[in-house]
């Protein structure tokens, strides 16, 4: 596993862990990276110092491995805490985003999907939004 520091056009930085550098370069050029934040998707690398191998001798495989089992946990538990505070809206986010905003519906934190052009459209609106990265439930 790599660790990259990116950026995106709209200058967020943030990081990504890629299997190896070839995978970064394949999944760049498909245009399948995209910024957290804004979701832009014209991210670059960004410069970043190199990390020196600790003392304590850790695999940085086994690392990566624990880092995304953290990000995944911290994902479900956001997730838990959106499902239990929000109102889910579906795929009327947008439309209900900015209903909210222009005062025509009552105030109150929601959630859903919104395409990308629907997402970009509302920060370019000035409607405050947060994207964040739904890992969809299994059914069992």
């Amino acid at each position: 596993m790599i660790l990259y520091q990116l950026k995106c056009s709209n200058a967020h930085e943030f990081e990504g862990w890629f299997r190896d550098g070839a995978t970064y370069d394949t999944q760049s050029a498909k245009g399948e990276i995209e910024c957290p934040i804004c979701g832009d998707g014209g991210v670059d690398k960004a410069p970043m110092a190199p990390k020196l191998n600790s003392s304590r001798g850790e695999n940085s495989e086994q690392r990566a491995q624990q880092v995304a089992r953290k990000v995944l946990s911290d994902l479900d538990m956001l997730r838990r805490k959106v499902e239990d505070n929000f109102e889910d809206v579906g795929d009327k986010f947008a439309e209900e985003a900015r209903s909210i905003h222009h005062g025509e519906a009552e105030e109150r934190g929601i959630y859903g999907e919104a395409t990308k052009q629907e997402a970009e459209e509302l920060v370019e609106e000035e409607i405050e939004i947060q994207r964040i990265p739904w890992k969809r439930r299994k059914d069992s």
